[in-house]
């Protein structure tokens, strides 16, 4: 059998109503335990054909054993598991070969054989599955000249960089054609100018091949620069799930307002520090503006309509998607009792979240 057998063609049985040409991943109730430790505790999850998705969680959230169960390596103990609408929970070692082809792995650490050049490296799975050496090295060669490599294909990886490395990892997962790339951490081990290089890399294969990809990460940078949706995983679950611009802009839970915050305007420690629940001079108010109201006119409307009731004390504007959203946080003066109130009234009348995070003297 050669490496370009369609999962398709495996028996297996499509979840009701699905398209097996639009939805390239679907998770049903997906549970998997590691003695009591529920490691994956009802997981349900789609991925069209095309998509982006990240999947984020702090360590130990359960993203590595949703990974492993994605590409077969480990059992699912209950639930479904579709790949091009072929449920793999049901497959034999041997049923699940051609199938796992059509899965492209990216890892943290490269993997690459120190001793097998380059090219030999790309064409590794295309040899396992038993194409032609001809044809192993031509498909090698088109895609290093993807991965922008095509000179280093003689070279060995000790001579590459990290960056280098990983671009011959991304090759050698799309060697057999796949219909989904799973990338685990791929640029956690690589400097912040060199992931920008790679997520650009991964984003133009998305485009130009229509190649879903699965982003499992702790990067918040990663999923906000190139996903379209996002799942947050938290003890085993799906706690948040929707398009990445949304999530970003107005978290639903803690743990996902806490992983975003790296990425997000804080307020200056400085400042932070300074505060108290009891009344002073100032209350701060953070204000999460997103959509057509982070680009209006806000605040030089509430300055008209209130004179004198803030000041700007940080914060900014940003895009995901071509989607604006911001965060700023103000100062109201607490000498009219009133004012932060009707500063509020008047925000939240306009789309803003507003919290009165202290007060500072």
């Amino acid at each position: 059998m050669n490496s370009f057998v369609s999962a398709t063609a495996i028996k297996g049985h499509a979840p009701p109503g699905t398209s097996e040409s639009d939805e390239i991943v679907r998770l049903v109730d997906v549970r998997r335990r590691f003695g009591t430790n529920p490691a994956l505790d009802g997981i349900s999850l789609t991925a069209r054909r095309g998509e982006i998705v990240g999947i984020i969680g702090r360590s130990g959230a359960g993203k590595s054993t949703l990974i492993r169960c994605l590409n077969g390596l480990e059992r699912a103990d209950n639930g479904e598991i579709y790949i091009e609408g072929c449920n793999i929970a049901s497959l034999s070692e041997n049923e699940l070969q051609p199938l796992r082809r059509r899965i492209g792995m990216i890892f943290q650490h490269f993997n690459l054989l120190s001793a097998k050049t380059v090219e030999d490296n790309v064409a590794l799975p295309l040899k396992i599955a038993g194409v032609a050496k001809a044809g192993r090295l031509m498909r090698a060669r088109e895609l290093l000249e993807l991965v922008g490599l095509a000179d280093k294909a003689k070279a060995y990886p000790s001579v590459l960089s990290g960056g280098q490395k990983q671009r011959v990892g991304i090759a050698r997962a799309l060697a057999a054609r796949p219909a989904l790339l799973l990338s685990d951490e791929a640029t956690s081990a690589l400097d912040p100018e060199t992931t920008r290089s790679i997520l650009a890399l991964l984003k133009e294969i998305n485009r130009k091949l229509g190649l879903t990809i699965l982003l499992i990460t702790h990067e918040m940078e990663v999923v906000r620069s190139i996903a379209d949706r996002v799942a947050v995983i938290d003890k085993g679950r799906i706690v948040e799930e929707g398009p990445v611009w949304q999530i970003f802009a107005n978290p639903q839970t803690e743990i996902t307002a806490s992983l975003f915050s790296t990425i997000r305007p804080q307020l200056p420690e400085h400042i932070a520090e300074r505060l108290s629940q009891i009344q002073g001079v100032e209350a701060i108010l953070r204000v999460d503006l997103a959509g057509p109201a982070a680009q209006g006119a806000l605040f030089a409307e509430l300055s008209a309509a209130l004179p004198h009731s803030f000041r700007l004390v940080h914060g900014g504007i940003d895009h995901i998607h071509n989607q604006p959203f911001a965060r700023f946080f103000i100062a109201v003066p607490t000498r009219d009792a009133t004012l932060a109130a009707q500063v509020t009234d008047f925000l939240t009348a306009r789309s803003a979240r507003v919290e009165v995070l202290g007060y500072d003297n």
